[in-house]
């Protein structure tokens, strides 16, 4: 079941509303509901960090401490992704609804 709002909005702001919905040659229902749930819409919460930017430095260091592979191990890898690209490209030139 739907829910009816009335709304009353300053002259300027109904204006802009008016010529942004007929610019996109949509009702202004749509564009005040589509609004209205992208302004409720969750977010991250203010806890959570965002992601930084990382140093040369802070990079280099993390490369350093990586594990070494084996020129076995290493080969196997390499044959492994090799194997992985052709399968994606098979994947990606045929029918994406086949499978």
């Amino acid at each position: 079941m739907k829910d009816y709002l009335t709304l009353r909005l300053p002259a300027e702001l109904a204006r802009a509303l008016t010529r942004w919905a007929r610019s996109r040659r949509l009702p202004k229902s749509v564009v005040v509901r589509d609004a209205v749930a992208r302004y409720l819409a969750p977010t991250v919460p203010p806890e959570v960090p965002l992601p930084r930017r990382v140093t040369g430095r802070e990079l280099a260091a993390l490369l350093v401490s990586l594990p070494r592979l084996s020129p076995e191990e290493a080969e196997t890898f390499a044959r492994d992704l090799a194997r992985a690209r052709s399968e994606l490209a098979q994947l990606a030139a045929g029918d994406p609804w086949e499978s």
